[in-house]
């Protein structure tokens, strides 16, 4: 069974850092590419970054380039993203996602259940 765990959300200031983890299981982690997807309240789905099966492409939703950095760790089967430079626009949920392929497709066949993330002075 393929399983998703995020965690790392909670409550920070602007300007403020934070680290997400998304814990993979059921599936041969290092042979798919992954993304992170954010919802804030109200709104939609936004994409927010994705990394191919190795690590070596990333790529990030132009609101967030420069502020956050995706990594993988393939032996930990688990999925990071770093926020830094924080704004209250990045409240959120965020849920990591599994591509369905090696490369990045933006193609989703697993999600997790969410982390929160409030900025919020």
């Amino acid at each position: 069974e393929v399983q998703l765990v995020e965690s790392g959300g909670g409550l920070v200031q602007p300007g403020g850092s934070l680290r997400l983890s998304c814990a993979a299981s059921g599936f041969t982690f290092s042979s798919y590419a992954m993304s992170w997807v954010r919802q804030a309240p109200g709104k939609g789905l936004e994409w927010v970054s994705a990394i191919n099966s190795g690590g070596g492409s990333t790529y990030y939703a132009d609101s967030v380039k420069g502020r956050f950095t995706i990594s993988r760790d393939n032996a930990k089967n688990t999925l990071y993203l770093q926020l830094n430079s924080l704004k209250t626009e990045d409240t959120a949920m965020y849920y990591c996602a599994k591509d369905a392929v090696a490369f990045v497709s933006y193609e989703y066949n697993y999600w997790g259940q969410g982390t929160q993330v409030t900025v919020s002075s």
